[in-house]
């Protein structure tokens, strides 16, 4: 007997979920980030975009566009990768965790409706890309591992077409997913790390931290260009303790190369601490250099000299940013610092 659901799969948002396993009873275990939901027939998981349909995992989000738009690579923020171009951005709805202070809330806070999906093929968007004079996508607002099998078809298209491919991340996908986006043609990835095991713990829906970094590990093993970016948010992960834990895993991690964001929060959604005071991210900013990371940055601060690209190694201003805007960029064709020739880890 026909599933009340089954009329769905004739709807273009909705496709057979790339990773799952079949359980007993026609429960299914969905594969595509790591809290594993095993799913009941009829169900959704955790996220609402994974639905069991007669036994077979569906993903009910597949092209369903909830927000586009061609932004500056900056917002990402990618500081060292492709300086100055442009990313058609999408994202569809929900999410994988709960994060109280959402700065995209009204996407990510609501449930996708496959019978009303504003689809738009992997082509189509391709060529929406090329008539605004983007170089690449960007998978972003919401979660983009909830994008995942539109990504699988979109990346190698792309790639054809000579534009890269980004993820902005909270890392959460299992190694399958990430292997098959690298595989697929995914050139760079913001993971989005949010504090500590308690952090994630008490404000992310249980999840955990060491998934995040296991995943940018990998991802740096895999030849992606990796930045990490840390919202920090007063009561929540600005106390040194926290920092100083976040800085000695990025290194351990990911290298003193790696860019690492501070990022400034203001209020959102359902958390009212007050917005993030600037001071608070030089010191994070200032102990992550002091520690021995590399290219430290301080965001969502327009104007701010830590927006700025210096040499490590003597202190010249190498890219000069306001916002998401280049004001300059020095570094040399073969990615060097004009004054003293340091080598500067950028994809350009």
């Amino acid at each position: 007997m026909d599933s009340p659901d089954a009329e769905l799969t004739k709807y273009s948002a909705v496709k057979e979920a790339k990773f799952y396993e079949r359980a007993k009873e026609d429960n299914v275990v969905c594969l595509t980030c790591e809290r594993r939901c095993r799913i009941p027939e009829g169900s959704k998981g955790f996220c609402n975009t994974r639905m069991n349909i007669q036994g077979r995992l569906y993903t009910i989000v597949y092209g369903d566009v909830s927000s586009i738009s061609a932004n500056p690579i900056e917002k990402k923020p990618f500081f060292h990768f492709h300086p100055s171009t442009l990313a058609l951005t999408i994202g569809t709805w929900s999410c994988n965790f709960t994060c109280p202070w959402c700065q995209n809330y009204d996407i990510s806070k609501n449930q996708p409706e496959p019978r009303r999906a504003n689809y738009i093929s992997p082509e189509e968007l391709l060529e929406i890309a090329l008539e605004n004079g983007c170089n690449g996508t960007s998978i972003s607002f919401n979660e983009p591992t909830l994008l995942l099998e539109y990504s699988l078809t979109l990346f190698p298209l792309a790639r054809e077409m000579g534009l890269y491919n980004t993820y902005v991340s909270n890392g959460y996908m299992t190694p399958q997913a990430l292997d098959a986006l690298v595989e697929s043609g995914l050139d760079a990835i913001k993971f989005d790390v949010k504090g500590d095991e308690e952090v994630y713990e008490k404000y992310c829906g249980g999840v955990k931290a060491e998934v995040t970094w296991r995943n940018a590990r990998r991802a740096k093993e895999l030849g992606l260009h990796v930045e990490i970016v840390n919202l920090v948010i007063p009561g929540v992960n600005d106390d040194e303790e926290c920092l100083r834990g976040l800085v000695e895993k990025h290194i351990k991690e990911l290298g003193p190369d790696t860019p690492l964001h501070f990022t400034r929060y203001h209020p959102e959604y359902r958390f009212n601490a007050p917005s993030t005071p600037v001071k608070t991210l030089e010191k994070a900013r200032d102990l992550a250099r002091s520690m021995g990371v590399l290219f430290p940055y301080v965001g969502n601060v327009p104007g701010h000299k830590y927006e700025n690209t210096w040499c490590p190694e003597c202190g010249e201003l190498l890219i000069k940013r306001f916002g998401f805007t280049i004001a300059g960029n020095r570094i040399t064709s073969d990615k060097k610092c004009p004054k003293c020739g340091f080598k500067i880890p950028i994809v350009q």
